[in-house]
């Protein structure tokens, strides 16, 4: 499930906080898929090199919309989304009728043990819980079988696009003293029980588009479609603010967001 997309120090600490602000995304799926960004290409290729090149059998694991799926389908031998909203998987296989779906949670699997060779996890892996689902990816992986997360967040030369993330995701006590996740120096790898970590990666890119739709992908972001309607308008009100006075944005009506997408691999022990 970006720069806005909802990063791991953004995630809830109880799991029923964790479980309102997931259930946000549950009948949102058109707008998601309308005004999220995507990944770059390279995201895939990197991913591919942690097995040698090839994807083998992938699970795209939290697909969303299939903002990812759309890279592995017709990369990989056969590509399988699972997502807990069947409204977003409805968006998915209009577009890839050809990955079989699954409404499904990370901490139950309904697949096989050792059935896959990849699994990969983009915008998501924040909302599981992570020993669970740790032993359900390694469960359904090949021996070698590779697990890949993938996060996308503010690149730190888009200083009006890192501010805008800050009004949606104020600084909480995880550690997280800018309000977004820690940005340039190596990738953060976190262990995870059952996989050795491979490498970590960053790939920077950018996108056009129009100051509407920037402010409409804020409004699919988790913690503002759990806020109340004056909470919601002011928050934008204040991105508004933001881009009327950044000399990037003031005036402009397009807009170039750039990105820096980070790609975690490992491999099942």
């Amino acid at each position: 499930m970006t720069t806005l997309a909802d990063s791991p120090t953004d995630t809830p600490r109880t799991p029923a906080a964790r479980a309102e602000l997931a259930a946000t995304f549950l009948g949102n799926g058109a707008n998601y898929d309308r005004y999220r960004p995507g990944f770059p290409l390279e995201t895939v290729r990197r991913i591919a090199a942690a097995r040698g090149g090839l994807l083998g059998d992938v699970l795209d694991l939290g697909a969303g919309t299939g903002k990812l799926t759309e890279l592995l389908a017709g990369r990989a031998d056969a590509v399988t989304a699972i997502d807990p909203s069947a409204d977003m998987l409805a968006q998915l296989s209009a577009k890839l009728p050809s990955v079989t779906t699954h409404v499904g949670l990370a901490e139950a699997l309904p697949l096989p043990d050792s059935s896959l060779d990849v699994v990969t996890v983009a915008q998501a892996f924040h909302w599981f819980d992570r020993d669970a689902a740790s032993a359900e990816i390694a469960r359904v992986l090949r021996p070698g079988g590779v697990l890949a997360i993938v996060w996308t967040v503010p690149d730190p030369r888009c200083a009006w696009d890192r501010a805008c993330y800050r009004l949606a995701h104020p600084p909480r006590d995880l550690g997280d003293t800018t309000g977004a996740l820690a940005l340039g120096g190596p990738v953060h790898t976190p262990a995870l029980p059952g996989f050795e970590t491979l490498r970590g990666e960053h790939l920077q890119w950018s996108e056009h588009l129009t100051r509407s739709d920037y402010l409409q992908r804020w409004g699919t972001v988790s913690t503002l479609l759990a806020s109340s309607a004056p909470d919601r308008a002011a928050t934008l009100a204040g991105m508004e603010a933001i881009l009327d006075a950044d000399p990037g944005t003031a005036g402009r009506q397009l807009l170039k967001v750039r990105h820096v997408t980070e790609v975690i691999t490992y491999r099942v022990r």
